[in-house]
């Protein structure tokens, strides 16, 4: 036997006993139910991540209500997928951008409780299977809406229904009862070599 022969004999014995190994674990996981998702940090892909798993949603024939908090009404290219399946898929952005460009918290916190209210509809409503907040983490951050309102709601969801918020700078109360947890570390960004937002890339 060659040394080749040998080396593809010991991968595969490893192979077998990582696979014994996961079934183990894997036989342990039972539970299924709706979670509640949050991506923070500074890093980019936040609401991608989120567009990803409404993608998802959508190939297992789920509906999902989108609400954005901050962001305008921009023409992403999100949106323009996701309007081609109204039955499948409502988008609602009700925000009117980022906060330095409004400088008006009032306004501000009443455009927070608008989408917050709509939000709070979706999550209540049988017929979405996943509610996604884009940039609540921000509202929540400026103080716009009241955290234990925000909390309870999300603890009190319907038992099958998926909440994810996005945005940097999550509370740790939110953090605390959530099921998962991402945080996009940011390790580069061509913005800070002058290169901007691009279609396809940030919208």
């Amino acid at each position: 036997m060659n040394e080749s022969t040998r080396e593809d004999e010991r991968h595969n014995e490893k192979m077998r006993k990582h696979k014994a190994a996961r079934d183990k674990i894997m036989a342990t996981k039972t539970i299924e139910k709706g979670l509640l998702i949050v991506h923070t940090g500074a890093g980019k892909g936040k609401t991608t991540a989120a567009m990803g798993m409404v993608c998802r949603a959508m190939g297992h024939g789920q509906r999902v209500a989108i609400i954005q908090f901050i962001k305008g009404a921009w023409a992403t290219g999100e949106k323009a997928i996701f309007d081609a399946f109204p039955n499948q898929v409502t988008m609602r952005a009700m925000g009117e951008g980022f906060t330095w460009e409004t400088q008006d918290r009032k306004r501000d916190m009443y455009m927070a409780r608008a989408a917050w209210d709509t939000a709070k509809s979706y999550i209540g409503d049988l017929d979405y299977r996943m509610v996604v907040c884009d940039e609540l983490n921000i509202a929540l951050r400026y103080g716009y809406l009241p955290l234990d309102e925000v909390l309870a709601t999300l603890k009190d969801r319907p038992a099958d229904k998926h909440v994810i918020i996005t945005g940097r700078n999550a509370r740790e109360e939110l953090i605390e009862i959530a099921d998962l947890v991402t945080e996009m570390t940011l390790i580069k960004h061509p913005f800070k070599s002058g290169v901007k937002a691009q279609e396809g890339i940030e919208f």
